[in-house]
């Protein structure tokens, strides 16, 4: 039964803030709290529940979310003009809360295809990538002419997708920046998702075919093949012979068939974007009881944007397997603080003017929200960008907070699905990776129905509790794995969101 929204939410008795479930009017009374509105609040936003002075650190969640740069009453709003960041301690409590996951006696199934090596995907695509910019334009031809008909006899294969950067050149053949770019393409080449692969360079780039294999390890043959421009005689002849070469690996990709296998091979990268005031009261809370759900029944999902943990890094420390683990975070942490220091930033950049509109003051707040994702169960390891995820259960990954930096290092991973939170209304696809987007609220929910597939909105009317939308959550993820699209795949998104976290000097 649907219930009212109410006019605010109390997130823990030790919190100095409420937050708006509605626009609040100057003279609303919030009975409860003993609290008259002084201003107008947006909804999402927050207003003061007690004297606040100037320096004093403000709270929600009970942790805390920035420091006043001014004397704020009761009733006013906290928002940019007067709360700040600044450094304080934590205490990282070096796996002081692990505890060990009890495991499902009956671990729930999905119709996933088993390739011949034992990896399991949640799609069958035919990829084609490319080494370098320059070779992209021949990368899309090839992809383009397998639109439509083409595919008629292969029913089996959800499409030939072209996957294509900016970057392979212009920038050091050795050292941080062209590691991680042919670590990622190394990671999309080995995916699950794709039955086969084709690789496609220019010939003269800094990024050479020859390292990008050997470097990698990739094992070239029938359904991972490579080729450059220059070598095939220019783009006409190029893209003639990946047609051809495509041709060749549609009859074996065909062959693939869906078959009952355990939740245990799904691994979801957890993201969120265009963030509010609610992701952190809603649909992040929603999406962690899934993946508390997922990590009973064997999967693994990764928690990754580390801007977007910093603040709130001490509880995920605490919940670490071992110290090790725990300290690897605060490495990336510190790494971090200096990489945005010498470009000439600071952490506190995010959140982002949307994330600020829809309430989210400080990189601490939206943290704290952000961290909910990784729901509760132990942090059983932490990789740098693009690294193959080896641990099950739940684990943390480098990356940028960047949606689609972050989202294409997951996938580089072996992220077989993703799971996009947002509150202002992101339209994100993340080919070969299914893509569920989860709402925050309601209202956007309905504006932009076509482009969500849960709405968590229904948390703050009290029509649903957390749980109940972390096992829909659940539910979606096991029946989008077993193919039916999400809303994402329906508008055909997921190509162009392809990009690798581009790191050094552009030469």
């Amino acid at each position: 039964m649907l219930r009212e929204t109410p006019l605010y939410l109390r997130l823990n008795p030790a919190d100095d803030v409420v937050i708006a479930c509605r626009e609040l009017e100057p003279g609303t009374n919030l009975l409860k709290e003993g609290v008259v509105v002084k201003e107008r609040i947006p909804a999402g936003h927050k207003v003061a529940t007690r004297p606040i002075a100037t320096g004093e650190a403000v709270r929600r969640y009970s942790q805390v979310i920035g420091f006043a740069t001014q004397p704020i009453a009761p009733g006013f709003h906290v928002h940019v003009h007067n709360l700040e960041v600044r450094d304080f301690a934590r205490d990282y409590a070096f796996g002081e809360a692990y505890q060990a996951t009890e495991m499902a006696a009956a671990p729930a199934t999905f119709q996933g295809i088993v390739r011949a090596d034992g990896r399991v995907a949640t799609r069958n695509y035919i990829g084609i990538l490319s080494t370098v910019n320059c070779s992209a334009t021949v990368s899309k031809y090839v992809a383009e002419h397998f639109r439509g008909a083409a595919l008629e006899a292969f029913g089996n294969v959800d499409g030939v997708v072209a996957l294509t950067h900016t970057t392979g050149c212009g920038m050091g053949s050795t050292g941080e920046g062209i590691d991680i770019l042919r670590r990622t393409l190394a990671g999309y080449a080995r995916h699950a998702n794709f039955a086969g692969v084709l690789i496609i360079g220019l010939g003269c780039e800094a990024n050479q075919m020859d390292a990008l294999v050997f470097t990698q390890s990739l094992a070239q043959g029938p359904m991972l093949r490579t080729m450059t421009i220059q070598d095939k005689g220019g783009t006409a002849k190029a893209v003639a012979e990946g047609i051809a070469m495509v041709k060749e690996m549609l009859p074996q990709a065909n062959q693939a068939r869906r078959e009952t296998v355990s939740a245990s091979h799904i691994t979801i990268g957890l993201q969120c974007g265009g963030s509010d005031g609610y992701s952190g009261i809603t649909a992040n809370p929603a999406l962690g009881a899934a993946v508390d759900l997922l990590v009973k029944h064997g999967g693994t999902a990764i928690l990754s944007e580390t801007p977007e943990i910093y603040g709130a890094e001490h509880l995920l420390t605490r919940r670490a397997v071992n110290r090790a683990v725990g300290e690897k975070i605060v490495e990336r942490i510190h790494w971090w603080e200096e990489y945005t220091a010498r470009n000439h930033g600071e952490m506190n950049n995010n959140p982002s003017p949307g994330n600020k509109a829809g309430g989210l003051t400080t990189i601490l707040e939206k943290s704290l929200g952000a961290v909910a994702k990784g729901g509760t169960t132990g942090l059983m390891g932490v990789y740098e960008y693009a690294q193959p995820v080896t641990a099950r259960g739940f684990v943390f990954m480098d990356t940028p907070g960047y949606d689609p930096v972050s989202a294409t290092g997951q996938v580089a991973g072996g992220a077989n699905m993703i799971c996009f939170t947002t509150g202002r209304g992101s339209v994100y696809g993340c080919k070969p990776a299914p893509s569920l987007k989860l709402a925050t609220n309601t209202p956007m929910f309905e504006r932009m129905e076509d482009d969500m597939d849960v709405n968590c909105g229904a948390i703050l009317d009290g029509s649903m509790s957390v749980q109940e939308a972390g096992q829909k959550i659940f539910e979606r993820v096991l029946a989008t794995a077993s193919g039916q699209p999400s809303k994402s795949e329906a508008h055909g998104f997921g190509a162009d969101e392809f990009v690798p976290w581009q790191l050094g000097a552009v030469m």
